[in-house]
């Protein structure tokens, strides 16, 4: 049985790997610091469901290095998952001290706990935002990410750079995954499926920037937690991979499936391109596929239909 310890337990990606790994047989406890980049309301429900599968989540910050060093020695962790960030292209924009906190000072933390016990494995999250200005299509794990479009692709950069130092240097085994638009049930409200739909529900106004003309590889969150579940099974000394879809989509069918699912026409207020972004995301997920079997299964049809149905319920 593996002891998993994840970072960023009460988040959304943190929520369904939690879950997924408990169902599996494995140990799993976690930490979240609860911030307020978005509602802790969700974050506590999210909670709330894992400890009734009987999954403790611990409130605290990644850059508490007793703290951390307590949870990995009293629990025999063999594994952690580093999920911890603040994310947002965005809030980046105005807030830049918050992603140094926990995208540098907190992964450096991470690392520094790897370091000095170098049998736990590490799998951290990085993000397809590392590709930044990057032109060529789809994006291979070996392409060059020294454009950034913004801060948080710049820490997710650095966060690759990091690992790979500490493998170099200390031997510990680091595993990133570069997230492409995850997706589903119990998400984040900051992002456009999700406020796209409260607002089409609600009957009011949605922010459209660029006319919908951008593509994201959007992926379904159950297929990405098999991905992770694979990188973890797998524990390779220092590997990037892509765990995208393979499949990008234009924004303005990501809003006509929501409209369909909820029976509703949305309002649009068209804005422009915002600062930090890019037109168009679009996973190579070929060494996904032969190095952790990485198949995703679900098209944006299915995932938003399921994610609209658990809105509802919820909401």
């Amino acid at each position: 049985m593996k002891k998993i310890y994840i970072t960023g337990l009460a988040g959304f990606i943190g929520f369904h790997l939690a879950a997924h790994l408990k169902k599996k047989g494995d140990f799993v406890i976690g930490l979240d610091n609860f911030n307020a980049y978005y509602d802790s309301e969700l974050k506590h429900r999210r909670v709330q469901l894992l400890q009734d599968l009987g999954i403790s989540c611990i409130k605290g910050d990644i850059c508490d290095n007793q703290l951390m060093e307590k949870m990995v020695v009293e629990h025999g962790i063999t594994h952690v998952v580093h999920l911890a960030a603040q994310a947002g292209v965005r809030y980046s924009l105005k807030h830049p001290e918050a992603y140094v906190h926990s995208n540098l000072e907190g992964f450096v933390s991470v690392m520094e706990l790897c370091r000095r016990h170098p049998s736990v494995k590490c799998i951290y999250a990085s993000s397809s935002s590392v590709y930044g200005l990057n032109r060529k299509q789809p994006f291979s794990e070996n392409d060059p990410t020294d454009s950034p479009a913004n801060l948080y692709g710049a820490t997710k950069k650095a966060n690759e750079l990091i690992a790979h130092s500490y493998h170099h240097l200390y031997g510990i085994s680091v595993t990133g995954l570069r997230f492409f638009t995850v997706y589903g049930p119990w998400g984040r409200p900051d992002m456009a499926y999700f406020s796209f739909t409260k607002n089409i529900h609600d009957g009011k106004p949605i922010s459209v920037y660029n006319a919908g003309e951008m593509h994201r590889d959007f992926t379904y969150i159950d297929d990405v937690v098999l991905g992770i579940i694979a990188a973890i099974d797998k524990g390779y000394p220092c590997e990037i991979f892509n765990l995208g879809n393979n499949s990008p989509e234009d924004v303005r069918e990501l809003i006509r499936l929501i409209e369909k699912a909820l029976g509703r026409e949305a309002l649009q207020h068209n804005l422009p391109m915002q600062a930090g972004d890019v037109h168009s995301t679009f996973a190579d997920i070929e060494k996904s596929r032969e190095m952790l079997g990485f198949s995703p299964k679900t098209s944006l049809q299915q995932g938003i239909a399921k994610f609209v149905e658990w809105y509802l319920l919820e909401f």
